[in-house]
């Protein structure tokens, strides 16, 4: 590994601090080096903060005082080109070329249209050197959810299940709880810290009555906004997403002029495939600046959401258990596919142990 591989490294690890945290902005990681020392070192925390730039020029300051002011001998390894928009903090170029140091190796370009290549330009414009390309790859991979979202206005969608070696979600009795062990459903909760929202159908809500928060051991967690989809008159106040305390909203996505007043909002949307037309609904989600979702079933949900093909990411886990019968639930439902010909073919594609299960992730190819 090249020494401007391991710096874009760490600021790569830096960057994924913000997990969960900065969206709609890009998770970004800034590492400033002296004379082969990092020197400061700073990331972007949180959406409407300081970005990553500004985090390592402070911390240079705090740590060496006076003498990190001159950084005009310095080389900054940031994992995303430096924005040149204002928002709700001012554009970091601004910041680079006032201190104007003596070298800018960055992972990638940003996607933005407002930014795209501009921050790249202005700081050879203004005689400073710029490496773009170091670790492209995984900078590209960290912040997939944000380029799907500032490209396409839609979120980027995971769909998650929990399944038997058979591939069933649950019993011919519907008795689900529980599938995967408690290493899996801890790993769970770590992906609804991160997600801005989870999805679920109504039939989930009524047979499983989860409460779709975040419950992590060694942390106090993020709740997503929950998502339903109300295909029926399945729900009922009483179930434990609306009478459980969070901070986050619950919306329910319905086609029919049906009010819940037990909700925080309500999605009127079109008809699809045997429910809501899932295209429609992440275009107004992502008019809502969701950017990265995460569908938790059940079967026929996901169903619906391969069929019209929003997913992205497939997060499955496997458990070691066989359950048989032709009656227990499969974890994507509807008709089916007619041919292996037609099959949704992935990707990319990983297995890790997690515990005493398999998790496999794969891509959607398009």
């Amino acid at each position: 590994m090249s020494t401007d591989e391991q710096y874009m490294r760490r600021a790569l690890e830096l960057a994924a601090r913000g997990r969960g945290r900065t969206s709609p902005n890009p998770m970004v990681g800034c590492v400033i080096v002296s004379d082969g020392k990092i020197i400061g070192e700073g990331y972007h925390e949180r959406a409407g903060g300081p970005h990553a730039e500004a985090n390592a020029i402070a911390d240079a300051r705090a740590r060496f005082g006076p003498t990190a002011s001159r950084l005009q001998s310095t080389a900054f390894y940031i994992t995303l080109e430096p924005c040149t928009h204002h928002g709700k903090t001012p554009p970091c170029i601004d910041l680079l070329l006032k201190e104007r140091p003596g070298r800018v190796v960055v992972a990638m370009e940003d996607s933005n249209p407002l930014v795209a290549g501009k921050g790249i330009q202005a700081l050879a414009a203004a005689g400073i050197p710029v490496e773009v390309g170091v670790l492209e790859a995984e900078a590209r991979r960290l912040n997939e959810a944000f380029i799907k979202f500032i490209t396409a206005r839609r979120p980027f969608v995971i769909a998650k299940c929990a399944m038997t070696l058979d591939g069933k979600i649950a019993t011919r009795t519907g008795h689900s709880q529980w599938v995967t062990g408690e290493a899996a459903r801890r790993r769970v909760h770590e992906l609804r810290d991160e997600v801005d929202a989870i999805l679920v159908g109504s039939r989930t809500v009524m047979v499983d009555n989860p409460r779709l928060t975040t419950r992590l051991e060694d942390r106090v967690g993020k709740d997503p906004i929950r998502i339903i989809l109300d295909a029926g008159d399945y729900l009922s106040p009483d179930s434990n997403v609306f009478r459980h305390k969070s901070q986050a909203p619950t919306w329910i996505a319905v086609t029919e002029p049906r009010d819940y007043p037990f909700a925080n909002d309500v999605i009127r949307l079109p008809k699809g495939n045997g429910g809501v037309d899932m295209g429609a609904l992440m275009e107004e989600l992502g008019r809502r600046d969701v950017t990265l979702l995460l569908i938790e079933g059940g079967g026929t949900t996901l169903a619906s959401a391969f069929e019209d093909g929003i997913v992205d990411k497939v997060m499955f886990f496997i458990a070691p258990k066989i359950v048989g019968g032709r009656e227990a639930i499969t974890p994507v439902e509807g008709v089916g596919l007619a041919t292996m010909d037609e099959a949704v073919q992935l990707a990319d594609v990983e297995t890790t142990h997690v515990g005493e299960d398999i998790l496999v992730t794969g891509y959607v190819k398009q």
